[in-house]
Order: C-alpha cells, then structure tokens, then sequence
C-alpha cells in the first residue's frame, strides 16, 4: 500500500508545520501549527484537506506533536475544541508541560490585547490538553493493534521529539524540528539506524553551513559588549524557552569573567516559568547541566533580572531579552517601538522569522515598517542577525540522511527555492528519492513490494553437515551456492553461479533495499523473524545477520523465505545472488548467514 503525505501547513514554506499522513490504512496528523505571519483564517491549517464528509476523529487514528513551539502545536485547540477532534494526541511529558504555557500566552495576546475573533478560549486549551497522551523518549506506543510510533530525542528545545510511525512493515520518520549539533544546554539529536520508507525532515536551513559556534558566539558577545560601552540599548527577542537559556547562560557566564554592571534583563515571569520547568526536565538537558545541577544550578542566573515594562524608558544601556522572537506582537515588539529610533540602540535576531513578521521585514533590510495600521516607523537602530537557531543547517541534514539511511526523502517547513538545491544534492549523494510538496499537494510514495524466492529445505540440511564437519575458513566448496533470477513473468529461479559469471563481473551498483526471512514450520521449531538490513556502503552490498531458535527440536523446516523487497528505482533489478548455511541445534548452533547481492542491468 502507498504512502501519502499532505502537507497543510509548512509544505515549501516555514511556519504552520501540519502534515497528513496515510500509512498501511491508518491516518496520522504529524503536528498541528499556527501561521504567526497572519493574523486572519490563513494562521490556521486547512482542515477542509482532510475531510469535508466525516468528522475528524472518525478520519484520524491520532495527532502527533513534536514539540512546544506555537508554529508546530499553536493551532491544536482549535483543532480539537471548535474544528471538533476527540481522538489521542501524542507528545512527550516536557511538551505537555509546556505548550499549554505558551498556548495561554498567545491566547492572551491575541484575544486580550488584540480583540481578535474565532480564537480558543482559555477552557479550551484545558480541555484539549485532558486528550494529550504522554511519551518518553524510547517508548514503544501501541496506538492500536496496527500502529505504533516511538520517540526519539531531537535536541532543538527542551522536550523535542522526532517521532517514527510504522504500520505493519511500513515506516516513516518525522523529524520535528532538530539540531544535530550539541549546544549549552540540550544535547544533539540522536535516532537508530532505522531505515524508514521515508523520512519526513525539516529544511528551514537547506543551504546554510553554519560557521563554528564559538567563533559566533564570540562575535554576538562583542557586538553586545561595544553597544552597552556606548550607552546604547541591546533588544534580542527570543522565544520564552529554548535560545533563550542559551543565551542566557551566554551572557551569565560572560558578565562574571569580565565583571560587567550593565543590567540584563527578561521578559517578567517567563525567567522563573523557564527555570522550573529545566528543573523538572533536567534529564533532557545535555550531560555537563546534568553534572553540574546538584552543585550549582545552571539556570540561576546571577546577573539576569525579571524585566518591567516601566523599564523601556530608563536612561543608560541594558540588554533586554523579550518575547516573542519574530517580532510579530507582545512585549518584544513594544520595545522595539520605543528603541528602534536610536541609532545608539541595537537588536540582534538570533533565530528564522517567518515572511510577514516584522522581524522578517527588517533583517530584510526595511528602514520604514508599519507596525501599527496607518502608523510607519523609522528604524535607525543596529539590526544584527546572528544564527543561535536551533534547528538543523544543511550539513547536519545530510548527517541525519546518513544514518538513518531512508529509502526516500521528503523535506517541509523550509523555503521552496532552497529546497530544490538540497533536493539535488540529496539526490546526488544518498541516490534516493526526495520530495518537497507545497501546501495542499499529495506526495505519494509507491509502495515497496516483496519478492519471494524458495530454497530446498534438503540443500540447506547438506550444506549444514558439510558446515559442521569443516570450519567456516574452510576453502571447500559451497553445496549451497547459487544465483537468483528473475524471469520476464517475475518468477523466480535459483540458478548456477557459473553460467552468470560473466553478467556478476560486469557494473553493480551499491542498491538500498530491506529483506526478511522466515522460516516455515511443521514441528515444533520456533524461529524470530528478523528484518535485515543492507548496510552496504561499497558497490556490491554484503550483510549477514542470526536467527535465532527457541527449544530443543529437530529441524522440520519445509522452506526458507527470502524476501527482498524493492525501492521503485530498483525495478531494473537484473538478478539476486543468494548464498547461506544453516545448522540445527543437533550440529551445535542455530545460524543463518545470509550474503545478497544486487546486479543492475
């Protein structure tokens, strides 16, 4: 059965993550994001695209979210509450803890301050937490008889989770959003080599290496430092947990070596909100926090003071960390209205704003911006942009590519035009498959089918008392030894090596496919069935892998089952070379060695 992925929200674009996936029958909705670009119906994800005939908990087997951030969990109670979904949603313990947090925040900003209509009330993001599931970081979760998704650590922000689906022998990896780069207080993201039909990543950087972090940090440390020694103001709007621990703890560490008095200061309430919530979650800190915790609190800041808004106007420099990030509302853009006049005065954009916020419109070099409506102001302050985000650059997708070596990619929650240049490099390197869907387009994915092939059961007992009586370094030869090969009706022969020597020496190909075997019984044997997984970097693949048995019993196998099932580029598969041994428990061990290669024609 095909996969198809939809994307609602972050397909060729970056905000509003919302993506609908159809795996092996089963409908999941992996997050469920806000637009913070747009202030009308368009902040929302299209629901229409799912279903317009049935109600949504009947269509979707649950909703997943990888973390807190509102562009990834923002529209979740409208979603649930007045869209109207009474099914599980899914994310790990520190994102429940959270995002009702961040979700009450922008309520208040929206609806409080700003009057907006068709937004969830505070009640609703109660209620919509009450159908939140919590998960840990490794834990297996049964959803029901036939799926099951597992989390693994994403780095990114405190409780972030990269999340594998699979239906039967089907799977998808969604990455969220990630970092696979270690930083000052979380760790980098970590995933088995699981090998997923496809896997599902964000781009928001597909063409930026970052530079080396201590060079960068040295740099942001410096321009704050020649700011505040010319009495001038130093805005960094940041997100209320996440970059802004890290800087903080930047700064703190900073203002003790030098001995600096300049005031630092943080959006009221969030800094004691933020320092509680590391407490609770320092497991999913990075080990030096770990270590430390017990002697000293990293998140005790000495010199970093609770911000009033009676503040903005006191004379003499500071540095402010405000929310929210882009500067698209609250405390953070107040600020910036006030200091943005002052070419004394300095903002530094440490992380992506998204097209139509106003921290968007001045990294891009805008002078005049309309803050208000009808109301223009002229921007004279420093504007610094300085990557702390923590999201994946390029270098560090391709890094996830190669070890969770997918079958197919398909990238979101990035920019059209820089997606199509990591497309090709995709392609180009891993020689997989990528997709990039825009918003309302349906990738589907062919299914992989599977190929089987039979084996004499008597073969495999001769090859096993041969197997026994020499040593496996023996030079003797091989009873079982032969080459699969597919006939033009897609039959399949075991056929002599010898008369295809000369097609196995001509080009072969290094080919990424996933086989299982099985074998058949009609006694008392009981044998694990195991996946196996071609590793094979080299041009021609070579794996081996054991089987294991329970109990004391004689071999009554009627067949061994190789199955070996195809990526779509692999359709042009000339043959299958086939070699194993297999021993029963009377011989003294139960090992199958199984050697495959792939010809491409």
């Amino acid at each position: 059965m095909d996969i198809k992925v939809t994307p609602l929200g972050a397909g060729q674009d970056v905000g509003r993550s919302c993506l609908l996936l159809s795996i092996g029958g089963k409908n999941i909705m992996l997050d469920c994001g806000m637009h913070m670009g747009f202030s009308d119906d368009r902040r929302f994800p299209d629901f229409s695209f799912i279903t317009t005939d049935e109600p949504l908990t009947e269509f979707l087997d649950c909703i997943i979210i990888s973390h807190f951030h509102l562009d990834h969990c923002g529209a979740l109670p409208y979603m649930t509450e007045m869209v109207g979904y009474n099914g599980p949603i899914y994310m790990t313990v520190p994102t429940k803890a959270i995002a009702p947090i961040l979700l009450e925040d922008m309520r208040k900003v929206a609806v409080d301050k700003k009057g907006e209509q068709n937004f969830f009330t505070s009640g609703m993001i109660k209620d919509c937490m009450k159908k939140v599931v919590a998960v840990n970081l490794h834990q297996v979760v049964q959803v029901d008889a036939e799926l099951e998704i597992k989390a693994y650590y994403a780095g990114h922000v405190l409780g972030a989770a990269m999340f594998q689906v699979r239906v039967g022998n089907q799977s998808v990896v969604y990455t969220g959003d990630y970092n696979m780069t270690p930083d000052r207080h979380l760790g980098a993201a970590w995933i088995d080599k699981c090998r997923p039909d496809i896997l599902i990543t964000e781009s928001t950087y597909a063409t930026t290496v970052r530079d080396s972090k201590r060079c960068r940090e040295r740099d942001f440390l410096k321009k704050v430092h020649d700011c505040i020694d010319k009495g001038g103001k130093v805005l960094i709007p940041v997100f209320a947990l996440g970059r802004a621990q890290e800087l903080c703890i930047l700064l703190e560490t900073y203002w003790e070596r030098m001995n600096l008095k300049c005031p630092i200061y943080f959006s009221a309430g969030m800094t004691e909100k933020a320092n509680s919530y590391y407490k609770m979650f320092i497991s999913w800190t990075n080990e030096k926090i770990r270590k430390t915790f017990v002697d000293r609190n990293m998140f005790d800041f000495r010199h970093i003071k609770s911000f009033d808004r009676s503040y903005i106007d006191n004379p003499g420099p500071m540095v402010v960390f405000a929310t929210p990030g882009m500067l698209h509302a609250g405390l953070s853009l107040q600020i910036f209205k006030k200091w943005c006049t002052d070419e004394k005065n300095m903002i530094i954009m440490p992380g992506y704003c998204v097209a139509g916020t106003v921290g968007h419109k001045i990294l891009n070099g805008q002078k005049r911006v309309e803050i208000d409506k009808g109301q223009v102001t002229e921007v004279k302050m420093s504007v610094q942009y300085m990557s702390f985000s923590a999201h994946a650059d390029a270098k560090g997708i391709m890094q996830l590519i190669t070890w969770c070596e997918p079958k197919t990619v398909m990238l979101v929650h990035g920019e059209g035009e820089k997606m199509k240049f990591l497309k090709g490099k995709i392609k180009e390197e891993h020689g997989v498959e990528c997709y990039m869907p825009a918003n309302g387009e349906t990738a589907v994915i062919p299914a992989s089918p599977p190929l089987p092939a039979k084996v004499s059961v008597e073969l495999l007992k001769k090859e096993a008392v041969q197997y026994s009586l020499q040593p496996p370094d023996s030079k003797r030869s091989r009873l079982l030894h032969g080459l699969l090969v597919m006939k033009p009706d897609g039959s399949f022969t075991v056929e002599d090596p010898e008369t295809m020597n000369t097609q196995l020496g001509l080009g072969c190909h290094s080919v990424r496919f996933t086989s299982t075997v099985s074998v058949s019984d009609t006694g008392d044997l009981q044998a694990t069935v195991l996946r196996l997984l071609n590793a094979s970097k080299t041009r021609i693949g070579e794996t081996s892998f054991s089987l294991q048995k329970t109990g004391d019993c004689e071999l009554r196998t009627e067949s061994v089952i190789v199955q070996v099932e195809q990526s779509p580029d692999d359709m042009n598969c000339k043959d299958i070379r086939v070699s194993w041994a297999y021993t029963d428990d009377t011989l003294g061990s139960t090992i199958l060695q199984v050697y495959i290669y792939i010809h491409i024609k």
